[in-house]
């Protein structure tokens, strides 16, 4: 199907708020918009080539991140991206899009499909958790740990550790020196996916001004009515699959696909399969 106005092929730019928010379109299909994670990460790392064979990919750059503008008080909690993201789906003049959200953006969407239960028409929470606070922080740490047990003979890995365990705790503070360090730990097999495919790097937009507040959805996920989709890896020291499974417990009728030789990037280590279980909740087996 060929589309023009906010959703014809290409970059675009609308203005919410004041704030000026960047987005790319690609595909065909029902529209589907990726969220990026981070927060802060642009959303370049997210592209779905497979993925745009099936649905109108529509890749947001959020609030403070990427092309777009940064908040303006920096206020960047999850409800104010869920209302970001609602308005720029308005913009879209699109009535129920699926929501493809990436650990933090998985979040944003979630929290989206609670406050207006009818507005999507499907949430695909990738690599997310229902929490983003210190319970998530200190299991991520227990999750490099194990990454690092597993490639004691890999310097990369242990590089990754040290770079992660020297925030001392809590959410660290990231910067683009930051991510190269961790990088390899972002995947099953850093050194098999590399020698496999081209690694996007990733890119951090640092807004001094930033603030994080903690947030959780647990005794709240069973006010989502929209299809939903859990995707996670079995690697992923980010948000280990204990998440997703919590959530698919709290969400009636949601499905859950965990992806065994994948970390927090499955839609780069696993893409056929990533695509496969996608376009399975879309359209059915």
């Amino acid at each position: 199907m060929r589309r023009d106005g906010p959703l014809a092929q290409g970059w675009h730019t609308t203005s919410i708020n004041g704030v000026k928010l960047s987005y790319e379109v690609a595909g065909s299909g029902p529209v589907c918009v990726a969220h990026s994670g981070g927060p802060g990460i642009s959303s370049g790392y997210l592209r779905m080539p497979l993925l745009a064979g099936y649905l109108t990919m529509v890749y947001l750059d959020p609030i403070g991140t990427g092309e777009s503008d940064l908040l303006p008080g920096g206020e960047y909690d999850i409800p104010t991206y869920a209302c970001y993201l609602e308005a720029f789906i308005n913009h879209l003049m699109v009535p129920q899009p699926l929501i493809l959200g990436h650990s933090h953006g998985g979040m944003v969407a979630l929290e989206l499909a609670m406050q207006n239960p009818g507005r999507l028409g499907g949430v695909i929470a990738y690599d997310a958790a229902p929490v983003y606070n210190d319970e998530l922080w200190d299991e991520t740490f227990r999750q490099m740990a194990a990454f690092a047990q597993r490639w004691p003979e890999r310097p990369e890995a242990i590089k990754a550790a040290r770079a992660w365990h020297a925030t001392g705790g809590g959410e660290p503070h990231t910067d683009d020196q930051f991510l190269a360090d961790v990088f390899p730990a972002y995947f099953a097999d850093y050194r098999q996916t590399l020698a496999q495919s081209s690694l996007p790097r990733l890119q951090m937009t640092w807004d001094p001004n930033r603030k994080s507040k903690p947030w959780s959805a647990r005794g709240r996920l069973g006010a989502i009515t929209a299809p939903t989709l859990l995707i996670c890896g079995d690697f992923d020291f980010v948000c280990p699959p204990r998440w997703s499974r919590e959530m698919r417990a709290a969400i009636r009728g949601s499905q859950l696909c965990e992806l065994h030789n994948s970390g927090h990037f499955g839609h780069l280590e696993q893409p056929w399969d990533f695509t496969d279980a996608v376009v399975k909740f879309v359209w059915g087996p």
